[in-house]
């Protein structure tokens, strides 16, 4: 039985840890455009929370979402989600 939690619980980890690199390489990009969360919020129509808890990880965007934030951001989507 451990045997078959293990891969779920090692997944869950892996999943973590590329949400936080997508929520780094957002906030980088962000704070490189001089664009605070707020602006970025509004552009992309969502609350200045959601972009937060994007950026830290926290909450798994929509692709739809990266490319609206890649869109703002005047960037890839590529350069968003590398290392993750």
């Amino acid at each position: 039985m451990e045997n078959l939690i293990l891969p779920k619980d090692n997944f869950n980890m892996e999943m973590n840890d590329r949400l936080k690199n997508i929520g780094i390489n957002i906030k980088s990009e962000r704070l490189r455009r001089g664009i605070s969360q707020e602006e970025l919020a509004e552009k992309c129509d969502i609350s200045r929370n959601s972009v937060s808890l994007i950026e830290t990880g926290k909450i798994n965007p929509t692709i739809l979402r990266v490319i609206d934030i890649a869109r703002v951001l005047k960037t890839d989507v590529d350069s968003l989600v590398k290392n993750a």
